[in-house]
C-alpha cells in the first residue's frame, strides 16, 4: 500500500491546488486578458463551428433514439459490462510490476556442496569467457566467486543501450538460460532484475513450505521439486532448504555397551577427544603461548569408517573398539536449518518462463502442493510473491474507500442520495474500459495499471457531475427529468467533450512511451486513457437514462412552486 499512499498524495496535492489557482487566479486572469466580444468571430472559429454544431446535433439525435429504448439499451449495457469486468479481471494476467528492459542480467552458478574455490573459480572463468563471446550485447561483466560459500559464484551482465540492440533484455535471457544449461559443473540459471523487490536472486516466486519436523520435510521436499521441474511454468527454481552436507551418525548398541561398562557418555567424549581438536591445555615455550589440542592423527580419520578403530575404556580400565559398540550410517543434512511461523520450513523459489506472470506461478505451486504435500504441511508466500498478494489486496480496499469517499462528498454537494448514485455508473464503464484495453494491447494487472484504474474513479466521475448539476438546474426551472436531462446533455456535450480529451491527450504519452523503463508507464497510461475513452462514450447515454430512472421529480417541483 506504500505506493498507492505516496500516489494519492501527489494528486491530492496536485488538484489541491489547482482547484485554489482555478477559484482565485484563473477570475483575474480572465478579467485581465479576455476582451470584450463584438459580435466578429476569428477564422478558426468560422472553420470548426458548423462541425461542433453538428456534433451536438447528431448526439442529440442519437440520444433521443436512445432513451426511447432505454429500458433495453441500458440493462443490456450494464448487464454486459459486469460480464466483461468479471471475465476480463479473472482472464489477465497478473504481477507486482512489468518487467523493465534495464540492461542488466544476473548468472548465478552454484557448485556441488564442498567444492573448493578452485574449482568454483574455474568454472566461472569458462562461463564468463563462453558468455563474452556468445552474447554480443554484453558491454561488461563483472564475476564474484566464493563471496559467501566457496562452491557459489556470480555474473553481473550490463548491456548495451536498448534502442541499439536487436534483441531485447527478455530474449537475450531466455537464449543464453538455454545454453547454460550445458555447463554441468554447476548448477546455473539467468535470472533479470525485478522492478521492485528482487530477493532470492531475481526468483520473483517465493513459496514457503512448513513442516512439523525435519524428516517429514526431507521426505516430501524431493517430491515436490520434482513436480516443479515438470511445470512449464517455470524456467529454474532454487530452494534454500538442501541436504548437501555430508553426515555421520553413530548408533549405539546401548545393551552391548552396559554389558561391557561402557557408557554413552564415555562414547561421545571418546569421539569428541578424538575429532573435535579441542583444545586441553598451554604451555609457554621461549615466550610463546602454545595451544595442546587433541586430536587423532589426520591419517586416523580421514574416512568414516576410522570412526569404529577408535578405542573406549570401560569402568573397569580395559580398551574396547567402538567397533564392537557402534555402527555407522551415513547421511546427509542442511548446511542450514530455517523456521517460518516457528516450523521448520524451506522456501522454493523460481523463475517464471515467458508469458507466464507471479499469479500464474503463484497458482501452480498451489497445485503442486495439493498434490504432493499432505494434511500436515502448511504453506505460505514472501519476498516478491507475498508483496503481490499484498498489493491486490491494497487495491480492491482503495478502490472501495475511493467509492464511498467519493460518494459521501457528492451526496454532500447535492444533498440527495439518489443523485450521486446516478454519478457513479460512470465507474464500472471507466473499468471495462480499462481492463479492455488492457486486454487488447497485450498488458497486465500491475501495481501501475491498478493506479490508473484508481485514477479513473475521479477522472470520469466529473463527467457525470456535470450532466446531473445542469440537469438538476433545468429541472428547478420547471422541466421533468426527462426535458431537463435532455437540454443538460447538449449544453453539456461540449465542455465534456473537451476535458476528456484534454485528459486523454494530455495521458497519450504515456500510453506510448518507449525506452528504457517505458513498460512501467505503458500499462497505467492504456489503462486510464482507455478507461476515459470507453466512459466518455457511454457516459453520455447511460448516465441520462439512469438519470430518468433515479432522479427525484418531486424534490424540485416543490422547490419550483
Amino acid at each position: 500500500g506504500r505506493l498507492f499512499r505516496e500516489f494519492s498524495i501527489v494528486i491530492a496535492g496536485a488538484v489541491i491546488i489547482s482547484s485554489f489557482v482555478a477559484l482565485t487566479l484563473t477570475p483575474m486572469l480572465s478579467s485581465r486578458i479576455l476582451q470584450k466580444r463584438t459580435g466578429k468571430h476569428n477564422r478558426l472559429y468560422a472553420a470548426t463551428e458548423p462541425f461542433f454544431v453538428w456534433l451536438v446535433r447528431t448526439y442529440k439525435n442519437a440520444l433521443t433514439s436512445f432513451l426511447r429504448r432505454r429500458r433495453i439499451y441500458t440493462p443490456l449495457i450494464m448487464i454486459v459490462t459486469l460480464v466483461l469486468i468479471a471475465v476480463l479481471w479473472l482472464s489477465l494476467p497478473s504481477e507486482m510490476a512489468p518487467l523493465e528492459d534495464r540492461g542488466q542480467l544476473n548468472v548465478n552458478s552454484t557448485a556441488p556442496e564442498g567444492a573448493t574455490y578452485e574449482y568454483t573459480l574455474r568454472y566461472s572463468d569458462e562461463l564468463s569467457q563462453f558468455m563474452l563471446e556468445d552474447v554480443p550485447e554484453i558491454e561488461s561483466l563483472f564475476q564474484i566467486v566464493g563471496l559467501w560459500n566457496n562452491n557459489a559464484a556470480n555474473h553481473r551482465l550490463t548491456l548495451s543501450d536498448a534502442s541499439g540492440r536487436s534483441r531485447s533484455q527478455q530474449e537475450i535471457a531466455d537464449d543464453l538460460g538455454e545454453k547454460v544449461r550445458a555447463f554441468t559443473g554447476a548448477r546455473t540459471f539467468v535470472t533479470q532484475q525485478q522492478t521492485f523487490g528482487g530477493r532470492r536472486g531475481g526468483l520473483p516466486v517465493q513459496y514457503v513450505i512448513q513442516a512439523q519436523n525435519l524428516n517429514k520435510l526431507k521426505e516430501y521436499l524431493p517430491r515436490f521439486m520434482e513436480e516443479l521441474d515438470k511445470s512449464e511454468r517455470f524456467q529454474n527454481y532454487d530452494v534454500d532448504l538442501k541436504f548437501t552436507k555430508p553426515e555421520i551418525r553413530v548408533n549405539i548398541d546401548r545393551q552391548k555397551a552396559s554389558l561391557l561398562g561402557v557408557s554413552v557418555r564415555d562414547i561421545a567424549q571418546t569421539l569428541q577427544l578424538s575429532l573435535s581438536g579441542q583444545r586441553l591445555a598451554y604451555y609457554i615455550m621461549n615466550g610463546k603461548q602454545y595451544y595442546i589440542i587433541g586430536e587423532l592423527e589426520r591419517s586416523d580419520r580421514d574416512k568414516p569408517s576410522d570412526i569404529t578403530s577408535v578405542y573406549v575404556r570401560s569402568r573397569t580400565g580395559q580398551l574396547i573398539q567402538l567397533d564392537n559398540l557402534v555402527t555407522i550410517e551415513e547421511s546427509s543434512t542442511p548446511p542450514q536449518l530455517y523456521r517460518y511461523n516457528r516450523f521448520v520450513a524451506a522456501t522454493v523459489s523460481a523463475g517464471l518462463s515467458r508469458g507466464n506472470t507471479i499469479a500464474d506461478g503463484i497458482e501452480e505451486m498451489d497445485r503442486i502442493a495439493a498434490s504432493v504435500l499432505d494434511d500436515t504441511f502448511s504453506t505460505s508466500l514472501t519476498g516478491d510473491s507475498r508483496d503481490f498478494v499484498e498489493s491486490t489486496s491494497s487495491l480492491l480496499f482503495a478502490f472501495a474507500l475511493a467509492l464511498l469517499l467519493i460518494y459521501l462528498v457528492l451526496a454532500a454537494q447535492f444533498e440527495s442520495f439518489r443523485d450521486p448514485l446516478i454519478i457513479m455508473f460512470t465507474v464500472p464503464l471507466a473499468l471495462v474500459g480499462a481492463l479492455l484495453s488492457l486486454w487488447y494491447f497485450g498488458q497486465s494487472l500491475n501495481i501501475f495499471s491498478q493506479i490508473g484504474i484508481i485514477m479513473l474513479i475521479g477522472l470520469v466521475s466529473k463527467n457525470g457531475i456535470l450532466l446531473v448539476e445542469f440537469a438538476n438546474q433545468r429541472k428547478a426551472a420547471g422541466l421533468n427529468s426527462y426535458d431537463a436531462i435532455v437540454d443538460a446533455a447538449g449544453a453539456r456535450f461540449r465542455p465534456i467533450l473537451m476535458t476528456s480529451l484534454s485528459t486523454i491527450l494530455g495521458i497519450l504519452p504515456m500510453a506510448l512511451a518507449w525506452g528504457a523503463g517505458s513498460e512501467s508507464r505503458v500499462s497505467m497510461g492504456i489503462a486510464v486513457v482507455g478507461g476515459l475513452t470507453v466512459a466518455l462514450v457511454f457516459t453520455l447515454f447511460v448516465i441520462p437514462a439512469m438519470y430518468i430512472y433515479i432522479s427525484d421529480d418531486k424534490k424540485y417541483v416543490t422547490s419550483v412552486g
